[in-house]
């Protein structure tokens, strides 16, 4: 894979400074904001909100990076993300949105404030903190003085001191007796970087004596998922432990398999076109980018960098994206490629829930092999056989698809989107 500006810059970097030598030695290794800045901006070379964002030297070495003040950060073998399980058999409680709101669009729900800012006017705060709330505080701070234990690989525990770290909040939500922290993300994702509702979670402990619960939020496909959390000691920084995920959605039409079959017999096929067939196996990622997309066009670069994508994964979402005619790409006046949403794909983002997912079910099945494979679930009542959909995928005469390897792993991609129809009548 190729390397990123990031990977060289830590590259050199670790050389200069012994980075590697200094952990094996001592555990950790402290680096100044400045000493980053000689190579690169210190705000692209220190915030790893996911694993998979983690430059490769570090991957390499199971290391990560924690910031300890406003210039400076601490680089160690610490255990730093969470890994996020989506419970796939919750069914999302059905809330109203109030009919006197119009400045909050619920079809466009597209960035994490106006997420977070409709699941307070629908009643979802409440319903989590079991009392009504209001919103107190979200946006940059200080983090004040504390220290903690952290978890290294090896299993041993090593104190770590902040001393007025810059934290952000998404929001902050107080009760009478409670005050809740929420991080949110507008994508499903595997994991979170815990320091972003630690250090808040640790600021606020201070200064209410209410209950702080820490809380992380996923707006995605169109459903509201909060982890409610707890740290069992606060002085331990790996001490979280998931309470209970709830998940919400605005009041919506019932999606109903009877309504994914009168779109299977409806739905015209196409040519396949003269793009790579898609290699991206959960199609609610592919919804996740359409979403990222309808705030605003970006350039492979930005979607690796500030979403749970990595290099690879970009490339392979952004092509499906483009397979199904709903991005497409062009170069900005600094020549870099840059994607947008086409006029369809602005248009099924726009449109109510079941709508959109019954159109985006239609831009699936217009191609062909996805058709089939549907097909033959409606006739026998079951999906057919990896062995059998690679059968159906080479008489559909797919571009630039050639060695039996390839055919194999695009198969994988037509069983998951078709997984993804079939599944909407139970979510939706």
């Amino acid at each position: 894979m190729s390397q990123t500006k990031t990977d060289k810059a830590w590259e050199i970097l670790f050389e200069r400074h012994k980075i590697l030598q200094n952990v094996q030695q001592n555990g950790f290794f402290e680096i100044q904001a400045k000493e980053i800045k000689e190579v690169r901006e210190p705000r692209l070379m220190a915030k790893f909100d996911h694993f998979s964002h983690l430059p490769k030297l570090f991957k390499d070495h199971g290391l990560s990076i924690l910031p300890i003040s406003r210039s400076s950060y601490v680089i160690g073998e610490f255990d730093v993300y969470e890994k996020v399980s989506y419970n796939e058999k919750l069914k999302p409680i059905q809330v109203e949105f109030p009919a006197n709101i119009t400045t909050i669009d619920p079809a466009n729900l597209y960035s994490e404030s106006s997420a977070l800012h409709c699941a307070h006017v629908t009643g979802m705060m409440e319903m989590l903190l079991g009392e009504p709330s209001f919103q107190t505080i979200s946006g940059r701070m200080s983090s004040k003085e504390f220290d903690f234990m952290i978890r290294t690989r090896k299993g041993n525990e090593k104190l770590i001191n902040i001393k007025n770290s810059q934290i952000e909040i998404d929001g902050g939500y107080e009760s009478q007796s409670q005050f809740m922290i929420v991080e949110a993300k507008n994508e499903t994702v595997e994991d979170f970087l815990v320091r972003q509702l630690y250090y808040p979670f640790r600021l606020w402990k201070e200064k209410t004596d209410k209950e702080v619960k820490p809380v992380f939020f996923t707006y995605s496909n169109d459903i509201f998922s909060f982890f409610i959390y707890e740290f069992t000691d606060p002085q331990k920084y790996n001490s979280l432990k998931l309470v209970e995920q709830k998940d919400f959605i605005i009041a919506h039409e019932e999606l109903e398999l009877e309504d994914i079959v009168e779109v299977f017999h409806a739905v015209q096929t196409v040519p396949e076109p003269e793009i790579p067939f898609p290699q991206a196996d959960s199609f609610t990622r592919v919804v996740d980018l359409l979403g990222l997309l309808v705030e605003n066009d970006m350039s492979k670069d930005h979607i690796t960098r500030n979403y749970a994508f990595d290099e690879r994964q970009t490339g392979y979402y952004t092509s499906a994206g483009m397979y199904l005619g709903l991005i497409e790409k062009y170069t900005d006046e600094n020549k870099q490629v840059m994607f947008t949403l086409t006029k369809a794909g602005r248009g099924i983002m726009g449109l109510r829930t079941k709508d959109k997912f019954l159109s985006l079910t239609e831009m699936i099945l217009a191609h062909e092999p996805f058709k089939q494979v549907l097909a033959e679930y409606l006739q026998n009542g079951s999906l057919p056989e990896k062995a059998r959909v690679i059968e159906i995928m080479k008489r559909c005469s797919l571009y630039n698809v050639q060695s039996e390897s390839t055919y194999f792993r695009r198969a994988s991609t037509v069983i998951g989107w078709i997984n993804w129809i079939l599944e909407l009548p139970e979510t939706y």
